[in-house]
């Protein structure tokens, strides 16, 4: 089943809410979304609930926290049982990227209050963590004076090391070292840099 991920905020078909989310997404064409209504629930829509279910593994490597799923007129649609929540100490966390985009840094703080309300993927890493995913986020929670955030431990291949490995040259240690970029800028660097990784990791790529 092609799921593909709506990564922009303008997109009409879908709400605001669940753009700056990231919870929408296309199936055949069609729009689903998933909104995410607190920490562990969220409410899931479209029109053919047959693929609710791949829909939801798909956006739950995401956001690996939200374990219960309703249809919008509040039946269960799906459960699993709550991972264990985490509170890491900010300066505690090595990114495992180097840039922040102004748009989705923008967007992020839509739903950011709260130490919280950023919850992420990370992995240990010595007396450390290393983030998965959620640098947007941490580097708001950063912006915020924020001193914890939450995490979720989760695994990971060795794709990470080389984007570890390169933030520390970068001398990104902690999450409020993060370049901020306006949004053309970051997906040209990032993309670029994303790219020459993934073709030195499988040369025949034609990427």
């Amino acid at each position: 089943m092609d799921i593909q991920r709506i990564d922009n905020y303008t997109d009409s078909r879908f709400s605001k809410t669940v753009l700056q989310q990231h919870g929408a997404y296309l199936i055949g064409g069609e729009p689903y979304e998933i909104e995410i209504t607190c920490p562990s629930e969220a409410v899931i829509r479209g029109t053919d609930p047959a693929v609710f279910d791949e829909l939801i593994e798909t956006f739950c490597f995401h956001a690996p926290h939200i374990c219960r799923f309703y249809s919008e007129t509040g039946s269960p649609v799906a459960s699993f049982p709550a991972p264990e929540i985490l509170e890491v100490d900010l300066d505690n966390i090595q990114p495992s990227q180097f840039f922040v985009d102004e748009e989705k840094l923008a967007a992020v703080r839509s739903f950011i209050r709260q130490p919280e309300d950023v919850i992420i993927q990370v992995i240990p890493h010595g007396d450390r963590f290393i983030s998965l995913d959620g640098h947007t986020r941490l580097y708001a929670a950063a912006q915020d004076g924020f001193r914890t955030v939450r995490a979720v431990l989760s695994e990971t291949d060795d794709w990470v090391w080389p984007f570890v490995r390169e933030a520390e040259k970068r001398k990104i240690f902690r999450p409020r070292d993060l370049i901020l970029l306006p949004h053309d800028e970051y997906e040209i660097q990032w993309n670029q840099y994303c790219d020459s990784v993934f073709a030195q990791q499988d040369p025949g790529t034609d990427r």
